[in-house]
Order: C-alpha cells, then sequence, then structure tokens
C-alpha cells in the first residue's frame, strides 16, 4: 500500500476579531450568538454585557449579563470603562472596555449581542476589528409572535419591543452581512460563513509577511 503524504495545517498568527449580532427583540440573534458561542470548534468568547435591567427568570447572572445597580453602570461609563454603552428600552447596557481589548491582541475573537447604538461606538473605537451583521425576521407578524410565545414579556412591554423594532429594522443598511432568520438551522450555517471568511482577511492575519518572506527566502530547489 502506498503511503500519501499529508500537508500538516499551517498556523499564521492573526489579530482577533470582533463579530457583533444586532436585532430587534424576538428576531433571533441571542441564540444565535450562543449557539455558535457554545460551538466549541470556534473558540469564540462572548463577550457579557453588563445592564441595569432586572433578570429574566430564565438568566444566569455572569452568563446571559452581569446586573448591576445603575451606579455601578454610571461609574463604569465615567472611568471610560465601557467600550460602548446604550439605553435601551428605558434600562442602561454596556460592554466592559479592558476584557475585548486583550483578548483581540492574544488572536482571540470575541462574539457580542448588541444593539446599532452599541455596534457604532464599537465599531468608532475598534474600526477594522469589527464585523457586523444584523439579523431580520422574515416578517413582523412573526416577531409578534416569537415575543409572544416567549412568555417573559408583559403586553404593554411586548408592545414598546415591536415599536422600538420598527426603527431597528431600519438600521439594517449599516450592517456588513445581513440574514433573514426563517430557518435556524440555515442561519447558523450562514453565520459561521462569514467568520470563517472573515478570519482569512489579509488586514487581520498579522504573521502573512514574515510567512511569505520566509517562503521566498528558501532555494529555489531543494535536494
Amino acid at each position: 500500500m502506498t503511503a500519501i503524504a499529508t500537508v500538516p495545517h499551517t498556523e499564521i498568527e492573526r489579530r482577533g476579531l470582533v463579530l457583533i449580532l444586532s436585532s430587534p427583540s424576538g428576531a433571533g440573534k441571542t441564540t444565535l450568538t450562543r449557539a455558535i458561542a457554545d460551538d466549541g470548534g470556534w473558540g469564540l468568547d462572548l463577550s457579557i454585557s453588563v445592564t441595569t435591567r432586572q433578570r429574566r427568570p430564565s438568566e444566569i447572572d455572569g452568563r446571559h449579563y452581569g446586573f448591576i445597580s445603575r451606579e455601578a453602570f454610571e461609574d463604569l461609563r465615567q472611568r471610560d470603562n465601557l467600550l460602548e454603552w446604550a439605553e435601551v428600552h428605558g434600562n442602561f447596557y454596556g460592554t466592559p472596555r479592558r476584557p475585548v481589548e486583550t483578548a483581540l491582541a492574544r488572536g482571540r475573537d470575541m462574539i457580542f449581542d448588541i444593539d446599532y447604538q452599541g455596534t457604532r461606538q464599537v465599531r468608532e473605537r475598534l474600526q477594522d476589528d469589527v464585523v457586523t451583521v444584523f439579523i431580520l425576521p422574515p416578517s413582523f407578524s412573526e416577531l409578534r409572535h416569537r415575543l409572544e410565545r416567549r412568555a417573559e414579556d408583559s403586553p404593554a412591554t411586548i408592545e414598546k419591543r415591536l415599536a422600538n423594532a420598527r426603527n431597528e429594522i431600519q438600521r439594517w443598511v449599516e450592517y456588513d452581512y445581513v440574514i433573514v432568520n426563517d430557518d435556524l438551522d440555515e442561519s447558523f450555517r450562514a453565520l459561521k460563513s462569514i467568520l470563517e471568511a472573515e478570519r482569512l482577511k489579509r488586514v487581520r492575519r498579522t504573521g502573512l509577511t514574515g510567512f511569505v518572506d520566509g517562503m521566498l527566502a528558501e532555494p529555489a530547489s531543494m535536494v
């Protein structure tokens, strides 16, 4: 039997990226964020935002959000310890800055579940490190059904979320990619394709110059 030679996978050093998912409430960004963050093969670090809103029964402090007081949030903001922050539905949300900057410098990728206001702030600060994806529902009526099936908000809160959704949906043009979340499996496959392609971008692969220089320094023929 003839042995088949295999070429080892070449790891090239790169800077990490920030993958941001945004959508109106109920369109599926949190589900998709958790799915790809929990898939160990992708090696994503999930950015845990802090918020002043009340914890829902299904949420775990420190996993879904860091639930803090308004006073603690204001202290973080004044010390410039938030990469982004916003007021949404009467509550404050923000992303601690230092863990993100440390991860990117080490070549780690992070995924964010934030709204369009936060996305603008992160892009302004991190620029080429940022990849943005907007998740659209298949229809507005389906968005309403999803919020009602979730059964975690009062009817008044659902109406407020739907009113805000009309404004949020118009922000889709500000994003690099748009996924219509009609089928969760298809949306997940699309998201993985985006991440795979973005990791190969030349601007992020900081080790390419040394890799190519080393290749060109090799003799043209080897015995």
